[in-house]
C-alpha cells in the first residue's frame, strides 16, 4: 500500500539460485527506487574494481513507486551496473510497457550475478521467479527475441526486456531494449546481460499496485495532468515528437556536424521533426500512462517501428553529414534490432569519417555518403568487418590509431546533440556526469535554450555552477521515483515531493526531494572516485576547449573548463580535486569507506 510491490528478486545465475527478498525500508526512504536502487545495492555490495564483464559484476532493473501507479508518465524502470564502456557507476532508464508489468509481476526490481553456464533468461509472474533455458532465442534480435518469447509462452501481455547480436557479442556500445523499440541505451549494459548469458527478462502478471493514500494522489494527480497539458513544450513533443529540436538546436547555432567540427547543416529541414510528420510518421504513440505522447512510429519502405527520437536523427543525420531522413530511420531501427546505443554508434562513426578524411585511416565511412551505413551499422552489431573496429566506442578506434582527441567523448562516452561551445552550463553538465558524456543527467538544454524554468543567457558562466547541480539532484531523483524526465518541463521539485508523499505514505518536501537526488549523485561519484576518476576527468575533449566554434551567434566561443569547474565543486560541497568532503558525506548520511554507506 505504498506503491511498491515490496519484492525483488536476487538473481545469481551460476548457482542457478533465486532469493526474493523484501524491499527494505530503509532503502526506500533514502533512495526511493530505480536509480537510486540501483546505485545503492552495486556500492554498497560490489568491490568497486570488480571487472565490468566478470561474473561478479551486478546489474540492476529496478522500477519506482511511481511506476504503473497511473501517475501521469509514471512508467519508468533504470538499468544499473558497472559500466563496460567506462567503469562508471552507470544508469540507464527506459520507458514503455515493460517498467509497469515488472510491478504487476510482483516485484520492484531484480537484482542480477554470477554467469549463466548456457543462454538463459528469467521469467517472472505474479510474485514468482525462474531462470530457464535461452538458448533457441541466442543469436536472435531484439524483435525477433520479443515476438518468439510472446508466442512460445502464448502471451500477448508479457512483456520483454532483451539483447540482441550486439549485447552478446560483447559489444560496448550494447544497449538493453524493452518492448522492441525502447532502449536503455547508454553505457554498455547489453554487454554485461550478455557476458551473463542472460538474453531476456519476461514480465507477466496481474498484481495490484496501490498508493499509500489514493484520494490525495488523485487529487496530486490531475493538479500535475493540468500543468504537463498546458506546458507549451510538452505540447511541442507530441506534435513534432523529439525531433522539434532539431530546428531549435540549429537556429541556435549549436547543431554538430561533421563529429563536431561545425555546427552548420546544410539543409536541417531535412530531418526535422517538421518534416518527419509530413512524410514518414504514422501515428504518435506514448508509454503507459503517457499524456504527452512523443514516440513516433513511422514507415519506411513498408516497414513500420518506433522511432527516430532527436538524438539518433541528429547521430546519423547531421553528424554525418547526411540528410536522408528515410535513411536516417532505418539507421536507428537497426540500432535497436541489434540492441545498439544509437549516440555511440553514431558517434563511433562520425570518427571515423574524420579519420578518414584527415587521412589517418585508409578505408572507412566517409561525411555524407550513407550508402554503406546500414551495413556499417549491422557489423557493428555482429562483431565483423571494419564494424568490430569501431563497436567498441570512438574512444577505443581514435586511440587504436593514434588520433584520441578526435573521439568526441567524456569518460569514454561519445557526447549527444549539442554543441558545449555555445553552452557554458550544459557542458559544466556534460564534464562532470558521473556516467560520462550524457545530455539527461543535467539537462540544461531546458534553461539555456527552451527557457524552462527561466531563460539562462547560454554564453554565460556566473551561477551555473549552482543550476547544473540543481539539475543533476533533480534528475537523479526523479530517476529514482519512476517518473519520466520529460515532466521537468512542467513540473517543479514541490510537484515531485507531494506525488512521492501520496504515493508511499511517507511525507517529504522539495528539499528532501533534492537531497536524495544528491545522496545519489554522491554515491555515483564516490564509486567513480575508487574505480579511479580524478579531477582531470570531468572535462570535455580538446577542440571543444581550444578550437571556436566558426558560425552563427556563438562564433569565437570555446567552453570555458574554469572557473566552472572550481565554482562547481564548491557548490557540491567537495574539495578542490572533486572529492565529497566528510562534512559533506556526514549531510547526507553517507559514510567515508570507500564507497560503503549508510541505509544498506
Amino acid at each position: 500500500m505504498d506503491g511498491y510491490a515490496n519484492k525483488i528478486a536476487w538473481v545469481d545465475l551460476g548457482k542457478k539460485k533465486i532469493s526474493i527478498r523484501t524491499t527494505d525500508a530503509e532503502m526506500k526512504r533514502h533512495y526511493i527506487g530505480g536509480r537510486g536502487f540501483g546505485a545503492h545495492i552495486i556500492s554498497s555490495q560490489m568491490d568497486p574494481r570488480t571487472d565490468p564483464l566478470d561474473p561478479a559484476n551486478m546489474i540492476t532493473f529496478m522500477t519506482g513507486p511511481t511506476t504503473g501507479t497511473g501517475i501521469p508518465l509514471g512508467n519508468r524502470y533504470e538499468v544499473c551496473t558497472k559500466s563496460p564502456l567506462n567503469g562508471t557507476l552507470m544508469s540507464s532508464n527506459s520507458g514503455g510497457v515493460f517498467g509497469w508489468k515488472m510491478k504487476k509481476a510482483g516485484f520492484d526490481g531484480v537484482v542480477v550475478t554470477g554467469k549463466a553456464d548456457t543462454p538463459s533468461y528469467l521469467y517472472l509472474e505474479n510474485g514468482t521467479a525462474e531462470i530457464r533455458n535461452a538458448a533457441d532465442y541466442w543469436g536472435k534480435t531484439t524483435h525477433e527475441t520479443t515476438d518468439a518469447l510472446q508466442e512460445d509462452l502464448e502471451d500477448a501481455k508479457a512483456r520483454v526486456l532483451c539483447i540482441g547480436p550486439a549485447g552478446e557479442h560483447l559489444s560496448l556500445l550494447a544497449c538493453v531494449i524493452n518492448d522492441r523499440d525502447r532502449a536503455a541505451g547508454r553505457g554498455g549494459a547489453g554487454a554485461v546481460m550478455g557476458a551473463k548469458n542472460l538474453k531476456a527478462i519476461v514480465a507477466t502478471g496481474d498484481m495490484p499496485i496501490k498508493p499509500a493514500d489514493p484520494d490525495r494522489l488523485d487529487a496530486v494527480k490531475e493538479r500535475i495532468r493540468t500543468k504537463i497539458q498546458e506546458n507549451g513544450i510538452c505540447d511541442g513533443l507530441q506534435l513534432y515528437g523529439t525531433s522539434i529540436l532539431v530546428n531549435i538546436i540549429h537556429g541556435n547555432d549549436i547543431l554538430p556536424t561533421r563529429n563536431f567540427q561545425r555546427c552548420n547543416f546544410a539543409n536541417p529541414e531535412a530531418v526535422s521533426g517538421e518534416r518527419m510528420r509530413e512524410t514518414i510518421l504514422k501515428k504518435e504513440k506514448g508509454c503507459y500512462a503517457c499524456i504527452v505522447k512523443c514516440s513516433r512510429v513511422c514507415e519506411v519502405e513498408g516497414e513500420t517501428h518506433e522511432g527516430p527520437e532527436y538524438e539518433g536523427v541528429w547521430g546519423f543525420g547531421p553528424d554525418l553529414g547526411i540528410d536522408d531522413l528515410p535513411l536516417i530511420t532505418q539507421a536507428n531501427w537497426l540500432c535497436n534490432k541489434l540492441g545498439l546505443d544509437n549516440i555511440g554508434t553514431a558517434g563511433a562513426i562520425a570518427c571515423a569519417m574524420e579519420m578518414r578524411e584527415k587521412g589517418y585511416i585508409s578505408e572507412g565511412p566517409t561525411f555524407g555518403d550513407g550508402s554503406g551505413l546500414l551495413e556499417l551499422v549491422s557489423q557493428m552489431g555482429h562483431r565483423e568487418g571494419f564494424g568490430a573496429e569501431l563497436t567498441d566506442s570512438s574512444y577505443r578506434f581514435a586511440m587504436k590509431y593514434g588520433h584520441p582527441e578526435l573521439s568526441m567523448s567524456v569518460k569514454m562516452q561519445d557526447l549527444p546533440a549539442y554543441d558545449p561551445r555555445g553552452l557554458q552550463g550544459h557542458g559544466l553538465a556534460y564534464a562532470t556526469s558521473v556516467r560520462g558524456g550524457d545530455h539527461v543527467y543535467g539537462y540544461m538544454i531546458s534553461p539555456e535554450v527552451l527557457g524552462s524554468p527561466e531563460k539562462l543567457d547560454p554564453y554565460a558562466s556566473e551561477g551555473k555552477a549552482l543550476w547544473v547541480k540543481i539539475f543533476q539532484d533533480l534528475t537523479a531523483a526523479i530517476d529514482a521515483s519512476g517518473l519520466c524526465l520529460f515532466t521537468s518541463f512542467a513540473l517543479n521539485a514541490d510537484d515531485y515531493a507531494d506525488l512521492m508523499s501520496a504515493t508511499t505514505g511517507t511525507n517529504i518536501d522539495a528539499a528532501e526531494f533534492l537531497k536524495i537526488g544528491e545522496r545519489i549523485w554522491n554515491v555515483q561519484k564516490l564509486f567513480n572516485l575508487a574505480v579511479g576518476y580524478t579531477k582531470a576527468d570531468d572535462t570535455l575533449p580538446d577542440r571543444l576547449l581550444t578550437e571556436p566554434l566558426q558560425d552563427g551567434a556563438p562564433k569565437g566561443r570555446i567552453w570555458e573548463r574554469q572557473p566552472l569547474l572550481d565554482e562547481y565543486y564548491a557548490e557540491r560541497g567537495w574539495d578542490n580535486e572533486g572529492v565529497p568532503t566528510p562534512q559533506k558525506l556526514k549531510e547526507l548520511g553517507i559514510t567515508a569507506k570507500g564507497t560503503m554507506h549508510a541505509h544498506t
